[in-house]
């Protein structure tokens, strides 16, 4: 049974209708030759989308938009019960796509490709979270995305139950060891960002040791990104520092060792892998072949697997 879903809005279409048609013309080119070649153009009919494994449903409207793309004509029918956010049982319908068989099957691969991909952010960043549920610690993301998928895999995170982060370079402030290095220092970098930010923007800095924590500290910084140390390290740095500062970990962290990084009662956990490790979900597409005209219908509906 699917459960509880969560309440985050789907990114707007104009942030990833580009990558839609970028994905499409790699798939289509010229055009679909075996579907052309072997299914009748007006032969209709219906198709569903199914899990294939248990995961959190991420990515339909993606989906959907792609069917329609490739022929507005097609109806596509969600599932009640079935949005992004819930967790759904392996064998589990998620979406329904109603006309020309030849148009579902030319859009089948890309449309799997964008599901199969944001349930697998969603599916892994719910474990993630899940495992430290208990703890007062906070599960964020990065900019280690795709290239051209970063507003869905970000919402794909969020829908795990995920913070999202900085979009990009231009919404936020985050100095790190190569700024300081080109800005000649620790302290010019940091003093530079705390006096120079504009309102409203918080300045992160990162640290690699308990002296430069609170070297940022004593300079006016709020929000640390305490980046590849222990756990034993970071647990001191929070016993002094928090919850006045926001303390943030980064570096090295994964399923094997979240946990570990949350009991240290730091505020937030920075992992790239959210997004860049994660495995694509199973899902498949299965054409319901209707019978023959005039003819009895079976019991039980007959499919084949795409």
């Amino acid at each position: 049974m699917p459960a509880s879903s969560n309440t985050v809005p789907v990114p707007p279409i104009a942030d990833w209708s580009d990558l839609l048609d970028l994905a499409l013309a790699e798939d289509i080119g010229p055009g679909d030759l075996t579907s052309a070649l072997v299914v009748d153009a007006d032969r209709v009919g219906r198709a569903r989308i199914e899990a294939r494994q248990e995961l959190a449903v991420c990515g339909l409207r993606i989906a959907g938009e792609v069917f329609r793309r490739v022929d507005e004509d097609l109806d596509v029918e969600a599932i009640p019960g079935i949005e992004d956010g819930v967790v759904a049982a392996s064998g589990q319908p998620l979406l329904r796509i109603h006309g020309r068989y030849a148009s579902i099957l030319t859009a089948e691969r890309t449309a799997l490709n964008f599901l199969g991909r944001l349930c697998g952010i969603a599916t892994q960043g719910r474990k993630l979270v899940d495992s430290v549920s208990d703890l007062a610690t906070d599960l964020v993301d990065t900019r280690k995305t795709t290239p051209g998928w970063r507003i869905l895999e970000k919402y794909a995170v969020a829908i795990g139950g995920g913070l999202n982060h900085r979009i990009g370079l231009f919404d936020a402030l985050l100095v790190k060891d190569n700024h300081i290095a080109a800005a000649g220092s620790f302290d010019a970098a940091v003093e530079r960002a705390v006096t120079k930010a504009p309102s409203g923007v918080a300045v992160q800095v990162e640290v690699e040791s308990e002296a430069m924590a609170d070297r940022a500290v004593e300079l006016g910084c709020r929000f640390l990104l305490l980046d590849n140390l222990d756990p034993a390290t970071i647990r001191r740095i929070v016993e002094r520092h928090a919850p006045e500062i926001v303390l943030e970990a980064s570096g090295g962290i994964g399923r094997g060792n979240v946990r570990d990084y949350a009991e240290t009662g730091v505020a937030r956990i920075s992992m790239g892998a959210l997004t860049h490790s994660a495995i694509s979900a199973d899902v498949a597409l299965e054409v319901d072949l209707l019978p023959p005209e005039g003819a009895s219908p079976r019991a039980g509906a007959d499919s084949v697997a795409r």
